[in-house]
């Protein structure tokens, strides 16, 4: 069996920032009020959250400044944390102009870009909370970031009316991130070992993975020899919204086509590839 190889998109930020300055400086005044897929977010608000997560890079893994209440120890204790200091960051920050907004963004993209693109990519780091708690190489948070920048972007888009960024070049590593999130789900669903589920997001910007029970764990890996007890179907545009909890997953699995038993394919309608 082949397991999927590492997500290297350091490189890819300065593009993906790109997108999404050219994105909000062509914004009307009433685009940046409209309401988002993120719950009480306005276009604004996501604006903000983004130069909050800047802030949060530059200040942690440059700076290795790390305030006294951001240890945790329990996942439901990280997800209070995160959305305590989200709701905090996003209420102070809307005492800034759009135009102020942008222009932070503009400022501290580069300086993100290069922090990332310092940092050795097979090196151990801390864990990324929703794919398990155990410690992950350094590449897999990189991708992370990618993916919260992209799907916040994407969110943006959604709301005013864009054109969605699917291009593969931005897309593909997306989706391959938010799969990994998919063993850890697994982790209490019962099968003999040699049950695989097949699992394709259709689209230019998919592919398809397996998830094989071992001994004792689920793990993902590219191809099995063993017939699926299970296949699942979803649009990439169902399937990144699914995963970062912008569509109902009962609307979700009415979209998806499933083959086999249905029981194996819901730990997929119940992942969750963000914080929160």
């Amino acid at each position: 069996m082949e397991h999927p190889v590492e997500i290297l998109v350091a490189d890819r930020f300065p593009a993906l920032r790109e997108q999404l300055i050219g994105l909000l400086k062509d914004l009307s005044e009433d685009d940046w009020t409209r309401p988002t897929a993120a719950p009480l977010w306005s276009v604004k608000d996501i604006a903000a959250h983004l130069l909050g997560g800047d802030g949060w890079i530059l200040a942690g893994k440059r700076d290795r400044f790390h305030p006294p209440d951001s240890e945790v120890q329990e996942y439901g204790q990280l997800v209070g944390l995160v959305n305590r200091l989200n709701a905090e960051w996003v209420l102070a920050a809307r005492r800034m102009s759009p135009r102020l907004l942008t222009e932070f963004l503009a400022f501290t993209g580069p300086e993100v870009d290069a922090c990332f693109a310092s940092l050795d990519p097979m090196a151990m780091g801390g864990p990324v909370s929703w794919a398990g708690p155990q410690a992950a190489p350094q590449w897999f948070d990189i991708a992370r970031e990618f993916t919260e920048r992209w799907h916040h972007q994407q969110q943006i888009r959604d709301a005013t009316g864009r054109p969605p960024l699917y291009d593969p070049y931005f897309l593909s590593p997306v989706l391959d991130t938010f799969v990994r999130a998919l063993p850890h789900n697994f982790r209490h669903t019962l099968a003999p070992p040699g049950t695989v589920v097949r699992f394709e997001i259709s689209g230019d910007a998919g592919g398809v993975w397996f998830l094989h029970r071992g001994e004792p764990f689920w793990t993902l890996v590219l191809n099995s020899s063993n017939k699926p007890a299970t296949e699942v179907v979803l649009a990439q545009d169902i399937a990144w919204r699914l995963f970062t909890k912008g569509l109902d997953r009962e609307k979700a699995r009415a979209q998806a086509v499933i083959r086999g038993d249905p029981n194996l394919a819901s730990p997929i309608f119940t992942t969750t590839a963000i914080i929160g």
